[in-house]
């Protein structure tokens, strides 16, 4: 018989069990409380892809606006330079050669 626990010792075995289930349900309860509905989720998913598909269209605007910024730049300053500068480098180079 002394192998066998007292009721003392059930009591507190079942006590300590007991609390153990306690907080593990406690625990459960604080992670459900933190959990986020998935309406929520789905919402917010939704807005954040709204923002990327936004900032992609500005993203490509942008590269627009750039190839365009160097046509430009091509077509009112570098060949109007060159149609001036193309005779006379045409001039020094024969004139120097003659």
């Amino acid at each position: 018989m002394p192998d066998e626990p007292t009721l003392g010792e059930i009591a507190r075995r079942f006590e300590d069990r007991l609390s153990d289930v306690r907080d593990d349900i406690a625990q459960l309860g604080r992670r459900l409380d933190e959990k986020v509905d998935q309406k929520v989720y789905d919402l917010r998913h939704e807005a954040l892809a709204s923002r990327v598909t936004t900032l992609e269209t500005l993203r490509e605007k942008d590269a627009e606006k750039i190839v365009a910024t160097r046509r430009w730049l091509i077509g009112a300053v570098v060949m109007p330079l060159m149609s001036v500068l193309l005779p006379v480098i045409i001039m020094i180079v024969r004139g120097s050669g003659a």
